[in-house]
Formats: structure tokens, sequence, C-alpha cells
């Protein structure tokens, strides 16, 4: 699935229904998130580390694409 590039104006009905739904989740939140709360907001089943890792690389891909941003401490943020 092709994640657009961020463009100035450009909105999030540009992206796929579940990456519109991370950027919600990430925006919900109180503040920089990990992959873990994302994947709790959205009801994924975390008792094993493989649901968690594809949700981690679409957060990556968003980072890539300048939708989310990615604190040094490992943490997603949304952008200002």
């Amino acid at each position: 699935m092709l994640v657009p590039h961020r463009a100035p104006g450009m909105e999030e009905t540009a992206l796929a229904p579940q990456y519109r739904r991370i950027l919600t989740a990430a925006r919900q939140a109180a503040g920089p998130v990990i992959a873990r709360q994302v994947g709790d907001a959205l009801g994924v089943d975390l008792s094993a580390r493989a649901k968690l890792e594809p949700l981690r690389g679409k957060l990556v891909r968003l980072v890539d694409r300048g939708w989310l941003r990615k604190l040094p401490d490992g943490r997603f943020a949304t952008r200002l």
C-alpha cells in the first residue's frame, strides 16, 4: 500500500483508512506515543510482538513520508 509524501495543503484523505486511523490515534494521545499505545487505541492484540511490529512499520512509513515525526527516544508525535 502506497503512502503519499505529505505536501503543503494535502489532506489526510489522501491516506488509506488504516493510516488515517493511526494518525487519529496519535493525535488523540496526550503527547508523543509508542507503537504499543497506538495499538492499544486501535484494539490490536498486543499479547504477541509479531502483532505489534507491522504497526510499528506503518508508523515509521508515516514518519518517512512526513505525516508523523519520530523523536530521539523512539516515540512518535504528530507534526505541527
